[in-house]
């Protein structure tokens, strides 16, 4: 029964020819993703900054524009966005991957690539966090992010594998052309979604302010203000992570793109393993988003600290159960407890957090590896992320009414008094308390109310889960 649950919201037809899309386009993008670290490191001798500078430019449009796109997704129908992003995205694939097969890309190539890669994510991103939800109920919302999860961690375990040998073989160039073909599959199975069969939201009428209007949401919101804190300290130096193993397996212990690729593929193993523990799970809590960062800051500690390759990949593991764990859980809370016709501007402002801090981190990632050694870097960012959580754990649980100590065994027998969120009135404003303790107490199945209070329990799509496509 407990395997069934997990993959129950496959029983809805959309979303399974959407997952089936997935899955096989997936290993494309991590393909990718190998070849075009492993292209500027090529191109550029090794630099640490070149590759954090691609990085960057990946995903500096989603700090500029992320709450413009995701204003936008709210007044657009999700799935004809989607064929659009997918289809450019395919074709900005082949374009590198024609100048890579014919010898002649340069870095600046791959800049321009990343950047107008990270230009058309600014859209499709936030698009695919809000159309899961308009494919499945509220009740197999949790399971749809879990799985979407588990899809793309699968073609991060198989796609770096694969990309490692080919490159090894043909080079990076017949890689990005693959990727470019692989979109072929999403698009197709976005295009045999029976419209009919959706939950669509109601478009946002045109406007103006509707980005003061998103973020006025959240800064009254203390709950989201500090997991978005939470988020954008964690993925500093995390949203980092590969630029982080392609110096170590370049620099550090000086092997080859196979042995890049399998690096990759046991964080992927792991991440996999954590999205499938995630799908089980009926509801998100607020303890597994502090554990899993706490360990993935442990994780990258113990993997700088590592004398060997061998050593090194098998601390990778843990390390990606435990960020699919904290990515997963993140997730699910925020689609959980907004308002529908907010759901667009939200999810951008999760994914400007999420996403745009990397173009602020990738280059202090590259200076580090190359001013003090990539084993450093990802010492100091470790140390980092597990001091950040130390800090805001005490408000987070202060906002749900729960304090730290009550969290801790006790000698005496008789189970720790949480404060009970208060209610406030329906019509009113959602506090941060009740939205909270809505998540860890599974208010989903809960008597709808109107106003924000409607939108933190009552019955109400989400959406799925952070990068994948």
């Amino acid at each position: 029964m407990r395997r069934i649950a997990m993959f129950r919201s496959l029983s809805v037809r959309n979303y399974r020819l959407y997952a089936l899309g997935q899955l096989l386009s997936n290993p494309g993008t991590w393909m990718q993703r190998i070849a075009q670290d492993w292209l500027v490191l090529q191109l550029s001798g090794g630099s640490g900054i070149a590759l954090g500078m691609t990085t960057a430019l990946q995903f500096l449009p989603m700090l500029f524009l992320g709450l413009w796109g995701g204003a936008l997704v709210d007044r657009l129908d999700k799935r004809r966005l989607l064929v659009f992003t997918q289809s450019t995205m395919g074709l900005l694939a082949v374009a590198l991957g024609v100048l890579a097969t014919l010898g002649a890309a340069q870095v600046w190539h791959v800049y321009l690539f990343a950047f107008g890669l990270g230009l058309v994510t600014v859209l499709d991103n936030p698009g695919r966090q809000a159309f899961v939800p308009e494919m499945v109920d509220r009740d197999l919302l949790t399971n749809a992010i879990a799985l979407n999860s588990a899809s793309f961690q699968l073609g991060r375990v198989t796609g770096p594998a694969v990309a490692g040998l080919l490159i090894a073989w043909i080079g990076s160039g017949p890689v990005f052309l693959i990727n470019g073909a692989s979109f072929g599959f999403t698009i197709v199975a976005l295009l045999l979604i029976r419209t009919a069969e959706l939950n669509p939201t109601e478009p946002v009428p045109r406007g103006k302010g509707q980005i003061r209007e998103g973020l006025a949401y959240v800064s009254g919101r203390r709950d989201l203000v500090l997991l978005l804190l939470l988020a954008a300290c964690t993925q500093f130096f995390g949203a980092n992570g590969q630029t982080q193993i392609a110096l170590m397996v370049n620099n550090v212990f000086e092997t080859g793109a196979a042995a890049f690729g399998v690096a990759a593929a046991c964080l992927a193993v792991g991440a996999l393993i954590g999205a499938l523990l995630a799908a089980r799970r009926e509801r998100p809590r607020l303890r597994l988003i502090l554990v899993g960062s706490m360990v993935f800051g442990a994780g990258q500690v113990a993997a700088g600290l590592m004398p060997a390759y061998a050593a090194f990949v098998v601390v990778l593991v843990p390390m990606g159960i435990a960020f699919m764990t904290y990515v997963t859980t993140l997730n699910a809370t925020f689609q959980l407890t907004v308002e529908p016709h907010m759901r667009g501007r939200v999810m951008s402002m999760f994914l400007l957090v999420f996403m745009g801090v990397a173009p602020i981190g990738a280059p202090v990632v590259g200076f580090l590896a190359d001013a003090f050694g990539p084993q450093t870097s990802m010492v100091i960012g470790g140390t980092f992320t597990m001091l950040v959580v130390a800090v805001l754990a005490v408000p987070l649980f202060r906002v749900k009414g729960v304090r730290v100590r009550d969290l801790l065994p006790r000698r005496r027998r008789g189970a720790p008094v949480a404060a009970p969120a208060e209610e406030p009135d329906p019509g009113g404003p959602v506090s941060a308390a009740t939205a909270v303790a809505a998540v860890e107490e599974g208010a989903a199945g809960a008597p709808a109310a109107p106003g924000r209070l409607a939108a933190a329990r009552g019955p109400g799509p989400g959406g799925a889960a952070g990068t994948e496509r």
